[in-house]
């Protein structure tokens, strides 16, 4: 065949591009090559992927076919999926996401689930979100309680900026404060009644045995939680009273084999009540929850 013109990778119809995409990714070792294809075909077509299902016959244009082909290539090589399409869904609300922001997972909607338990009757909570990444856990409080005020940190700029996007689509952005600061960066004390984070808790030995799209493409600093993984997760609980207003809580997501740990650097603090760990879906230990005596 002569000329400069490229054949199509995929087929031309959505049912037969799907099959073509789940082999793909099968064969590239990603984790769910069916959903995948689906997310991926749906997003590019601005479909759901129920639509999909009922009419695989539709047909794909040869410009759609290209940039399927190059968002499958970007999968193989296992980029995050929500890198690529640049949106997650979390807590039921959509997120802007891209390199250089950790990816919303679901576990971590845990740390929402108890921060509105315990807010629910409380006037006008103030929270503080430690590590703030996207916003996720930030955007989706302040969404769940329209009463409450959040004041979000992170040392990234980019994660900032996404936090911030993020704030505004959902229609937050008047009640959720964005701060670049640390752990220990100029925050009022005794005014919170809730700090809750999801900070990095991978031993750094740990990382590069992570799946690809994890070790290869997320942040290292959104991961790397030091030797023992305990790092910030330690700095949390000791400086938490000092943030916490009298009957505030502390609620923080660990790894499950650091739940123990915890709960001992939580009774060590002499600050709280008795100190508690929550499940997630899987039935894992997942949230330290503690509450300022």
């Amino acid at each position: 065949m002569s000329g400069g013109l490229a054949v199509p990778a995929l087929p031309r119809t959505a049912g037969a591009a799907a099959a073509e995409l789940r082999r793909r990714f099968a064969a590239a070792g990603v984790e769910n090559p069916a959903g995948d294809a689906e997310v991926l075909l749906a997003w590019l077509l601005g479909c759901d992927r129920a639509r999909l299902h009922a009419h695989p016959e539709t047909g794909l244009s040869l410009s759609l076919v290209e940039r399927l082909d190059a968002a499958a290539a970007r999968r193989e090589r296992r980029e995050p999926l929500a890198y690529i399409t640049g949106e997650k869904e979390f807590w039921s609300l959509p997120f802007r996401v891209g390199p250089g922001v950790l990816v919303p997972r679901p576990e971590t909607e845990l740390l929402v689930e108890r921060g509105i338990a315990l807010l629910r009757e409380r006037e006008a909570p103030l929270i503080l979100d430690l590590g703030t990444g996207s916003g996720a856990v930030a955007v989706a409080l302040a969404h769940e309680l329209p009463r409450a005020r959040v004041i979000a940190t992170d040392v990234s700029e980019t994660a900032l900026r996404c936090a911030r996007e993020n704030a505004r689509r959902n229609g937050v952005e008047s009640r959720v404060e964005l701060l670049r600061a640390d752990l220990s960066g100029g925050l009022p004390e005794g005014a919170f009644d809730l700090v809750v984070s999801n900070p990095p808790y991978v031993p750094s030995g740990e990382i590069a045995g992570l799946m690809p799209e994890v070790s290869r493409h997320e942040p290292v600093e959104a991961l790397d939680g030091g030797p023992d993984g305990m790092r910030f997760l330690r700095a949390i609980i000791r400086g938490a009273p000092a943030r916490l207003r009298p009957g505030g809580a502390l609620l923080l997501e660990t790894a499950p084999g650091q739940i123990p740990l915890c709960l001992a650097e939580a009774r060590a603090a002499g600050a709280f009540a008795e100190p508690r760990a929550w499940r997630d879906l899987a039935g894992r230990e997942r949230v330290l929850e503690a509450v300022r005596a």
